[in-house]
């Protein structure tokens, strides 16, 4: 494992949240956003409305931010992103998870703790000379991201399938040429 289980699972989860704006937007309505955060059992209070739904999806691009930048951009940004939430981290233990980070109270608005997690995800990558595993996906007709958390470092694909639309493709070609 390169990354505790709580970093691992922010850094995914942000890029599937990010991975949410399309074309098409898949976080249409407060319903959306409900069924996208259940899969990933997300806590803590909700509102479940639509200035939640559009804090959220403001979010992304920001977040975005993490896979496009180099190592000094990615540290300003998660010391303001810090800094602008107040953030407080302490050891929570919930649900089936054991003993992990939590920087901001439940009850804090849902955009606010999910860009808390992840500066405190990044924090961990930072450190560790990690920001190599944000990739984007190598697909010319994708622009989607990705967290590599391969021991070998081998992943280049998004999850839309764009790795077996790749392979098909080059098993095609080699068949043509044979």
């Amino acid at each position: 494992m390169t990354f505790a289980h709580d970093t691992e699972v922010a850094l995914t989860f942000a890029a599937a949240l990010i991975n949410t704006q399309g074309p098409p937007e898949q976080l249409t309505d407060p319903v959306t956003l409900d069924a996208f955060l259940s899969r990933w059992t997300w806590t803590g209070v909700r509102t479940h409305d639509g200035p939640e739904l559009v804090g959220v999806r403001a979010l992304r691009p920001q977040l975005r931010r993490f896979w496009e930048i180099g190592e000094d951009e990615a540290v300003e940004l998660t010391n303001a992103m810090l800094r602008e939430s107040a953030a407080l981290p302490q050891l929570a233990k919930h649900d089936d998870w054991d003993y992990h980070l939590h920087a901001t109270p439940r009850d804090a608005a849902l955009a606010v703790r999910i860009q808390v997690e992840m500066a405190m995800a990044m924090v961990d990558v930072i450190r560790m000379k990690e920001l190599d595993r944000l990739r984007v996906c190598a697909a010319d007709d994708c622009d989607d991201v990705l967290v590599d958390l391969s021991k070998n470092r081998s992943r280049r694909f998004c999850e839309g399938g764009c790795g077996n639309r790749a392979n098909v493709a080059a098993y095609r070609a080699r068949r043509r040429t044979a």
